[in-house]
């Protein structure tokens, strides 16, 4: 399968501009107040950011309509909020508070929303491939037309679980998008030293599963590739897989230094590569004035920091939570 790497559209509105830029921006600024709850110590456990990696999931929900599932792994704070997820509701998580998404007790790693459609982050590494891969064999079952975006990183990309998955994929043609994020370092490694091949979005040709490589520092880029994909899958083809070369700013998590990379490489990706300043710079082209864009970064920091509020707010959860949410009440009819 010849492979591509994905050009942006031209034809974009300056409408569609600015929701692509407030997402994003939501997304960076949502983060870094996690980051400042976190150094205050009210945000306890594993927390790992999406800081620079803001193109990638905005530019695929965009690709998205109502029904679509989506489901990733740890990293996860940016896919619930760019879905539509309650910023309050996934601080209050964070913060381990009863008003969040999983009443407190799933933490900055899983949580949940079936009214999003958004099936979790998971803490082990790849296990949600084969879920996405499930939750597509669901709607494949049910002929609804929806696409399930399966997110995994590169390091996850060596898991043996993804290739099972893969196969069975391709085997049942599940509609399903197989969604690398390739942030260049798997924990503190970086991919040419884990990664026997560089282009991992080939992996999938031997399963006969279509692959490109796309810049995930562009989201118009990642919009195109995910237009393709989604009709891909949506007129029965089967599974699609998309590399999307992004990168994160931050450290694996919280607790990481990233002492495996020099300053002057994240400056650089900052100053040159940046996701968001790309389409500030096309907004400012298009005639859409500071003004407008300080109005929009002064309401985002408004939201962001009333989610903060909310945390801090919201209850711890009560003793006997611990007790629900292990049983199904009833068995569902359909299953029956």
């Amino acid at each position: 399968m010849a492979t591509r790497k994905t050009a942006a559209k031209s034809n974009v509105s300056t409408d569609e501009l600015l929701s692509y830029y407030r997402d994003m921006l939501l997304i960076r600024r949502f983060e870094e107040k996690a980051g400042q709850l976190y150094g205050m110590g009210l945000i306890g456990g594993f927390c790992h950011l999406y800081i620079g990696q803001e193109a990638v999931v905005v530019g695929l929900e965009a690709a998205a309509e109502e029904g679509d599932k989506r489901i990733t792994s740890y990293r996860d704070h940016g896919h619930m909020l760019a879905c539509g997820m309650d910023p309050n509701g996934v601080m209050a998580e964070l913060t381990g508070r009863e008003g969040g998404y999983s009443k407190g007790k799933g933490g900055s790693m899983h949580m949940f929303s079936k009214e999003k459609h958004f099936y979790g982050g998971h803490g082990i590494v790849g296990a949600q491939v084969p879920l996405g891969a499930g939750l597509a064999f669901a709607d494949k079952y049910k002929e609804n037309g929806r696409v399930t975006f399966t997110y995994f990183g590169d390091g996850a990309a060596n898991q043996g679980q993804v290739y099972e998955a893969f196969n069975m994929a391709a085997l049942w043609k599940l509609p399903v998008i197989f969604v690398i994020e390739n942030n260049q370092y798997a924990m503190g490694t970086s991919q040419k030293r884990s990664t026997s091949t560089e282009e991992i979005h080939k992996r999938g040709e031997p399963f006969g599963i279509p692959g490109e490589l796309v810049d995930g520092m562009n989201v118009l880029a990642v919009k195109d590739a995910g237009d393709k994909a989604v009709a891909h899958c949506r007129e029965g083809k089967g599974p699609y897989i998309l590399e999307i070369k992004t990168y994160r700013y931050r450290g694996h998590s919280m607790s990481d230094p990233a002492k495996y990379r020099t300053r002057e490489e994240v400056q650089k990706m900052r100053e040159e590569r940046d996701p968001i300043e790309q389409v500030r710079g096309m907004l400012l082209k298009a005639e859409v004035g500071e003004d407008k864009l300080k109005e929009i970064d002064k309401e985002i920091k408004e939201i962001v920091n009333a989610s903060a509020d909310f945390s801090k707010e919201s209850p711890e959860p009560a003793l006997e939570e611990l007790w629900t949410d292990i049983y199904a009440d009833e068995i569902p009819q359909e299953v029956n």
